[in-house]
């Protein structure tokens, strides 16, 4: 299937590792330009340089800290200095933090909220007056657990709800201008997180390989494996794409089966 987004100008946070860079894999691989954003330069400059390679598309990272406006403002005037527009906006950026009421702090609650909610905020600020040039599109990272918390998800789960309701009320906002605003609430997938608690855990289970690992996590999942970062990518890139032109405020589980909502 041809996703028409040869030429356009994709920006994606987190783009260096898990979701974002399965996004930004295929929509390189579709004829994309992308600027993938992290914090750390050494890792985008390897990451761009495997996904053009691997595409023959340009692709180029630009370090920013999402929860940091003035970086995100530089980022994307960057990003139009050296193509001219935005057609694709992906905030991306997250980790999974997870407690109980009593253990959670305050500082884990803001940095939380600055990090997914803030940083969401601020791309799209910045980058909407492009979009609403190239009549784009906005694809927020969310998860199940935004529409259906369970026991010890916070703060997590209270940002992503936010990062709903942000898709929701943007979607209605900007379809004046034909930017249209959805977004993915993935599940369990193959991350850095899990390979470095994997990893944390070694001293406890030495002889357990990351695929064991894996495997025993995919036995709570109805299909019966954890998903690859690259198939929820996947779904981000069609959102973003004119074969997606009437789709706008929805919400698309990629989970497996987990989520309890649809």
């Amino acid at each position: 299937m041809d996703l028409g987004v040869e030429g356009k100008v994709a920006i994606i946070t987190g783009g260096s590792n898990g979701i974002g860079r399965g996004a930004a894999e295929r929509l390189s691989a579709e004829g994309a330009l992308v600027a993938i954003v992290s914090r750390t330069q050494d890792d985008l400059d390897r990451v761009s340089a495997e996904i053009s390679a691997a595409s023959g598309n340009k692709v180029i990272g630009i370090a920013a800290d999402v929860s940091n406006e003035d970086a995100i403002k530089g980022m994307v005037d960057a990003v139009v200095d050296a193509w001219g527009r935005v057609d694709i906006l992906i905030n991306n950026a997250g980790t999974s933090m997870g407690s109980t009421f009593e253990g959670m702090t305050n500082e884990m609650v803001a940095q939380d909220f600055a990090l997914k909610v803030m940083g969401a905020i601020y791309c799209t600020r910045h980058a909407l007056p492009h979009l609403r040039k190239t009549r784009g599109a906005i694809c927020n990272t969310t998860t199940p657990g935004g529409k259906a918390p369970g026991a010890g998800s916070q703060p997590t789960a209270l940002s992503r709800a936010s990062g709903i309701s942000l898709t929701k009320a943007w979607s209605r906002e900007f379809a004046e201008h034909g930017v249209r605003v959805n977004t993915v609430c993935v599940g369990l997938l193959k991350s850095r997180q899990h390979q470095r608690r994997w990893e944390a855990s070694q001293e406890k289970n030495p002889d357990r390989t990351l695929e064991e690992q894996y495997e025993i996590m995919g036995k709570n999942v109805p299909l019966g494996r954890v998903g690859e970062a690259s198939e929820a990518g996947d779904v981000i890139a069609f959102l973003c794409s004119e074969r997606a032109s009437y789709v706008t405020g929805a919400s698309v589980n990629v989970d497996g089966g987990s989520s309890p909502v649809v």
